[in-house]
């Protein structure tokens, strides 16, 4: 493959922040859009060589062959174009990114791939331009970027599966769209530097992430992959029947925590008349291949605080981390209704015009 900027590429970072910063907080002023919550993707196109290439640099084009039929017949004969791979499910008039639909796509089967290519088809958020025909842009300023993106996007339509992301100058309307775009599935806002070039693989962009707290019940733990002390803590929540269903865990502990935690969680693990530990195991995936699915059971009598995106169904969307325990809590209040959930809002309307408010 030969386009005018070096491959491979790595995309573009974006570093967290806590609100949305003012449009005159960076020199050049700043440009908003959505923050999507999907597979990061950049695809390079030149003639009918096709390659879509993850935000690790891992190819993804196999699983993906819908998204490389419809790349040759929308975009340009060469073109190096960033964006997220989305796929949306619902009834018209109710439809939301569906990031368990879409994390399903990475099968190994060609069978499995073909049928949910079909089935849960994804379409492409396209939000930078790296180059296009001969000319590279990666060392111009984001403007100029995404005007020529709108270029190249000029003759799509909201019915097509590459859509052009919507932006704004105005940080009143970028407020709105973090709040309302939520409930489709949307993960926040990002704030990019209008006089800034390309930067591969730098924390140039700005993220503002929704975030909440939540009071969870844990059941369990796994054992950390070096095989001492607690991986991650398995976390659950009642539902109206009274059952503790599992809703997703926390991890990330420091190595220090990680081997305090099985001396604090050693009055709770479950053990059979012989004191051994009752054997346990969450279900095995295609997620999951040759990993060790088991943990270590503990009895439901501990709260802990975590802070979480997003629960998607009732599951959370990315692991929760861990803030604080919750010794004032009991355990059978903690359920599925406490959780704070987006009012919903269509997909269909956040795709529906770049130019909208």
């Amino acid at each position: 493959m030969e386009l005018a900027i070096p491959l491979p590429i790595d995309p573009m970072l974006a570093k967290a922040v806590t609100k949305i910063p003012a449009p005159d907080s960076v020199p050049g002023g700043l440009s908003y859009e959505p923050k999507w919550d999907g597979f990061r993707c950049i695809i390079l196109r030149d003639g009918d060589e096709v390659e879509l290439s993850s935000r690790g640099g891992k190819p993804l084009t196999r699983y993906f062959p819908e998204v490389v039929d419809f790349v040759k017949e929308l975009l340009p004969e060469k073109v190096a174009v960033d964006g997220e791979l989305v796929v949306r499910q619902g009834e018209p008039g109710r439809q939301r990114l569906h990031w368990e639909a879409l994390s399903q796509r990475i099968h190994p089967a060609a069978s499995r791939v073909a049928k949910l290519a079909e089935e849960t088809p994804a379409e492409f958020i396209a939000f930078d331009l790296l180059t296009v025909a001969q000319d590279a842009l990666v060392d111009r300023p984001f403007a100029e970027r995404r005007a020529r993106l709108v270029e190249v996007c000029a003759h799509l339509t909201p019915s097509e599966p590459v859509h052009l992301t919507r932006t704004t100058d105005d940080p009143e309307l970028a407020e709105r769209w973090f709040s309302e775009f939520e409930g489709a599935g949307l993960d926040g806002v990002v704030a990019k530097p209008l006089a800034d070039p390309y930067s591969p693989g730098k924390r140039t962009m700005l993220k503002i992430k929704h975030s909440r707290t939540a009071e969870l019940v844990p059941y369990g733990y796994r054992v950390h992959k070096s095989g001492s002390g607690v991986g991650s803590i398995l976390l659950g929540l009642y539902d109206a029947d009274g059952n503790l269903l599992p809703v997703g865990g926390a991890s990330a502990f420091t190595n220090a925590y990680r081997q305090q935690l099985v001396d604090e969680l050693e009055p709770l693990v479950v053990r059979d008349d012989d004191g051994e530990v009752v054997k346990a195991a969450t279900d095995r995936s295609r997620f999951s291949g040759s990993k060790d699915t088991s943990f270590v059971p503990l009895q439901p009598e501990l709260v802990i605080e975590v802070q979480f995106d997003q629960l998607e169904g009732n599951r959370l969307r990315h692991a929760a981390r861990f803030l604080r325990w919750r010794p004032d809590r009991d355990p059978r209040s903690c359920t599925l209704a406490q959780i704070e959930r987006a009012p919903e809002y269509d997909l269909a309307e956040v795709l529906a015009d770049p130019a909208k408010g």
